[in-house]
């Protein structure tokens, strides 16, 4: 007869009070001391309480999660074992730190009494994510339901549960979102019987379902912002008026409609980054870091007003750095556990942003004209859309027979550059699609053509590492796609990923059995290596052969042969005519999309 297990209790009543509580996506890694998790997890699943992913790597679920969340607004629990596996959470942990994008960690633990004995797979895990965590509780399970002073501790399941998804979204502690850290010590045995339980753990997750389902929408943000709406600290007060400074709007990571609305009603320049969420609507500049440069555009702004996380080019950080220019940072958070966006130094932080009720936006309309007439010059100049050999084709007015035909197929034969691969993936998606744009060199090709259009855009530049860009962008398509959330989108995920941040998270390709084959298309700009370097003082006055073997770090990998191990569609894609028909063709399920690009 196998004993009882509090493990096995502690966990049901605690996924079950999750699930309450908003969770509706569970990320589990296999592994010994977390099985009480897991076989919980996969109970819920089974009632209809949860989308359960497995993962084998603790790394990549990580990063599926932060993905999961940057779609939902809501934290989708990571189930791991003990030791190492705890270490592998930290980079994606660090991302949604800085990103802002709730996470919760359910580490499996050994009892403390054996830390600091070199016991089997025991280490010091509780405090792994103390400088990047808004919340992180050591539980020891067995003691979590003994009656202190009339009352259940502060450790019961139902108080823990309440807690951890509160500080993830940010709540009560007044941070932004970010991780959380459980770390639940189990003793033997670490599963069995669930006794105490009001019902059976299947009623258990039926019934924390239905009351989920049945509760007021969730306090998460509009999907892909991840962040917890709360009410502003304080207003701008009547912010702008007639006559007012030369000001630009500021869009980073994050910024999302609230950077595009302000812009909107100010009737001022918006410099969004590709990664925003707000490049979209008239007062969208494309082409904004040349224009910075300009000293008879950019050269004349006398203020800024930033919103999100700029992170893409050096042009605006230098202007936010200028003596003449003034800086105001719209950040709805305070506490001197917050850092804000200050390049500067000395910057304005403000919780919102507002104009005035007499402010006119007719008053910056030659401001704004000056920035929408020059980008409209240079967009045109850049798009890989216009076609020169048709258009000459055109002015010369060919008679002889099929000479417009002949002109039409030299450019489809045309190769592939990162400008024509980047603008053609902008063109293609559409608001039900999501873009998930990795930290390479694409992303900031991109950011210089891509003209303004409503397309959700997903990017983890909170550190702007290239690690986890397959696994995030797997857990965006899983729940952008997902059958239950049609409000989300059911169109295609598409990945903009460099062949090096392809090949750091290869192994987040696997796709275990059970899974969910997503719509998704990773197009891999292949040039060999890592040229994004090629644009940093060192490739000036570096030896070539050494800049090469430690920066460009060539490298020769088989990527059919990759996609073929993993179970994704290849194909290759060399010029515009295939690039063209490619994005025309219905997804059925993952594809890895090779395009050999030139150093």
């Amino acid at each position: 007869m196998t004993s009882a297990s509090p493990a096995s209790r502690y966990a049901t009543e605690l996924l079950a009070a999750l699930i309450r509580h908003g969770v509706r996506d569970v990320v589990v890694c296999p592994g010994s001391r977390s099985q009480a998790l897991a076989l919980a997890a996969a109970q819920a699943e089974a009632a209809g309480a949860i989308r359960l992913h497995v993962r084998l790597d603790e790394r990549a679920a990580a990063f599926f999660a932060l993905g999961v969340a940057r779609e939902t607004g809501m934290p989708a629990p990571v189930i791991v074992t003990s030791g190492s596996a705890v270490a592998n959470l930290l980079p994606a942990a660090l991302e949604a730190h800085e990103s802002r994008v709730p996470m919760l960690l359910l580490t499996a633990d050994r009892p403390a009494s054996l830390r600091g004995t070199r016991s089997n797979q025991t280490t010091r895990q509780s405090g792994l994510f103390a400088e990047c965590s808004r919340l992180a509780l050591d539980i020891d399970v067995n003691k979590a339901f003994e009656v202190a002073a009339g009352a259940l501790g502060l450790h019961y399941p139902v108080a823990v549960a309440a807690r951890a998804v509160d500080a993830a979204l940010g709540g009560f502690l007044e941070l932004p979102a970010g991780p959380v850290q459980l770390n639940l010590q189990f003793r033997e045995p670490l599963s069995g019987p669930a006794v105490g339980l009001p019902q059976t753990p299947s009623e258990v997750f039926e019934l924390a379902a239905r009351d989920r389902d049945g509760a007021l929408p969730s306090r998460a943000s509009r999907a892909g912002d991840g962040v917890a709406r709360r009410d502003p600290i304080a207003d701008v007060p009547t912010y702008l008026h007639e006559g007012d400074a030369l000001a630009v709007v500021i869009a980073g990571e994050g910024a999302g409609l609230e950077a595009e609305a302000f812009a909107h009603a100010a009737g001022l320049p918006l410099l969004a980054e590709v990664a925003s969420g707000a490049r979209f609507g008239r007062e969208a500049i494309t082409a904004y870091a040349s224009l910075i440069d300009d000293p008879d555009i950019g050269g004349l702004t006398e203020r800024a007003i930033v919103f999100g996380h700029p992170t893409l080019t050096r042009q605006v950080p230098a202007l936010l750095k200028r003596d003449d220019v003034e800086v105001i940072v719209v950040d709805p958070h305070r506490g001197e556990r917050v850092d804000h966006f200050d390049p500067h130094g000395n910057v304005t932080v403000v919780a919102s942003a507002h104009v005035s009720e007499s402010y006119d936006p007719i008053g910056m309309r030659r401001w704004l004209g000056r920035w929408v007439v020059a980008d409209r010059a240079l967009r045109e100049a850049r798009s890989t859309v216009h076609e020169p050999d048709l258009d000459a084709a055109k002015a010369t007015g060919y008679k002889e027979r099929n000479s417009y035909a002949r002109a039409e197929l030299a450019v489809s034969k045309e190769a592939v550059s990162r400008e024509m691969l980047a603008e053609s993936v902008w063109r293609a998606s559409w608001p039900h699609d999501r873009l998930v744009l990795a930290a390479s060199r694409l992303v900031r090709v991109l950011d210089g053509l891509a003209a303004p259009r409503r397309v959700e855009v997903r990017a983890n530049r909170g550190l702007a590492g290239i690690d986890g860009t397959i696994a995030t962008a797997l857990g965006v398509a899983a729940a952008s796609q997902a059958s239950d959330q049609p409000s989300l989108g059911a169109g295609t995920t598409r990945v903009l990923i460099g062949d090096l941040a392809l090949l750091h998270d290869a192994g987040s390709l696997l796709l275990p059995e059970g899974e969910p084959h997503p719509r998704i298309q990773l197009f891999v700009g292949n040039d060999g290596g890592g040229t994004i370097f090629d644009t940093l003082e060192a490739a000036q006055t570096a030896e070539v052969d050494a800049f090469d073997r430690v920066m460009y770090t060539p490298q020769r990998a088989d990527l059919e042969s990759l996609a073929q191990a993993y179970g994704w569609q290849y194909r290759l894609v060399s010029t515009r005519g295939e690039l063209e028909r490619l994005l025309t063709e219905k997804v059925a399920g993952p594809q890895l999309i090779e395009v050999p690009l030139q150093r």
